[in-house]
């Protein structure tokens, strides 16, 4: 299985996501039309830079041209023509997975297009004998994500969800700095730089995941770098597709407010937890108590606040606290 360390990008690059090439309005659907998502191109685009990628196409079927379905097992499709089942593509779309999740090494994230032979992540129609199973996935989605597992992967049509959106993108900058953390040489030190960076985001995506890294930490000294690499990378990024609730956010929200206990009067204090019961019964998103504490920090610095990503894990102009 592959280790998922593939050479990270320069940090001062911008963000690298691969993409179905249909989102960004590009002309190759099988009937020649595209899947122009606004969001992606007109919000995303304005910080990410998108590596399209049509397999089909690249695999030579052309546009237009016949579509295909997935039948079979679902554990191991095939995809086949829909009018003529002689059509086989199944071999050449597994292989071009293959192929691109080795050459695509330098993108931090990847947006597919929902429900596609191809590029379906999850619940892709698996036809057979009597009515089509609900659980496919696309055969280039597949080798991509089984081949890198750490690499934050969505559909565009899941980006509409408030809460899947901004946890997506917050995966996007978790594992870019990660991989910047690679690039720049991994040891333990910066290890324990980097979590401690990281804590109150873990805590946002539960206390387990927070013990569990801070254990690994702990006991970073007894293993081997490369061991600890691993596993520390993997168990992080999946904590992190956790979505984070309100209930949890809530809680970062008043141990955050504790850095802040001696130095706010009684009624700055009555202010910022009111705002926060606010957030927690769903009446404000969570942007407005955030911005009141990263406020008050302005007056009264902290030092391990400053250091936390938890409260600007992506670009404010993307605006994703605004709807959670």
């Amino acid at each position: 299985m592959m280790h998922d360390i593939p050479a990270a990008p320069c940090p001062s690059d911008r963000i690298r996501i691969g993409i179905s090439s249909c989102l960004l309005g590009q002309q190759v659907r099988y009937d020649g039309n595209h899947k122009h998502d606004a969001f992606i191109t007109d919000t995303l685009g304005a910080v990410f830079d998108f590596i399209a990628v049509c397999p089909e196409v690249a695999i030579g079927m052309g546009v237009p041209r016949p579509p295909i379905r997935l039948t079979g097992d679902v554990q191991a499709p095939r995809a086949v023509g829909v009018q003529d089942p002689a059509l086989d593509v199944t071999a050449a779309l597994t292989a071009y997975g293959r192929r691109m999740a080795l050459e695509l090494d330098g993108i931090s994230g990847y947006i597919f297009k929902g429900k596609s032979p191809s590029c379906g992540l999850r619940r892709v129609k698996v036809y057979g004998g009597g009515a089509p199973s609900m659980q496919g996935i696309g055969l280039y989605a597949r080798e991509i994500v089984q081949r890198r597992p750490l690499l934050p992967a969505e559909e565009e049509g899941r980006l509409g969800d408030p809460v899947l959106r901004e946890n997506f993108i917050a995966r996007v900058f978790a594992y870019r700095r990660w991989h910047a953390l690679l690039a720049d040489g991994f040891s333990v030190g910066k290890l324990v730089a980097f979590h401690t960076a990281h804590k109150l985001s873990l805590m946002a995506h539960g206390t387990e995941y927070y013990r569990a890294l801070g254990r690994l930490v702990a006991e970073a000294k007894s293993q081997r770098p490369a061991a600890l690499c691993e596993h520390y990378g993997g168990e992080f990024m999946a904590a992190l597709r956790r979505p984070a609730s309100r209930k949890r956010h809530t809680d970062v929200l008043m141990h955050v407010m504790g850095y802040l206990k001696t130095r706010l009067d009684r009624g700055d204090k009555a202010e910022l937890l009111e705002l926060i019961e606010a957030y927690r019964v769903g009446h404000v998103p969570l942007i407005v108590p955030i911005t009141l504490l990263k406020h008050y920090f302005r007056r009264f610095p902290d030092e391990y606040i400053a250091k936390q990503v938890y409260l600007n894990p992506h670009p404010a102009e993307l605006m994703l606290r605004n709807g959670i």
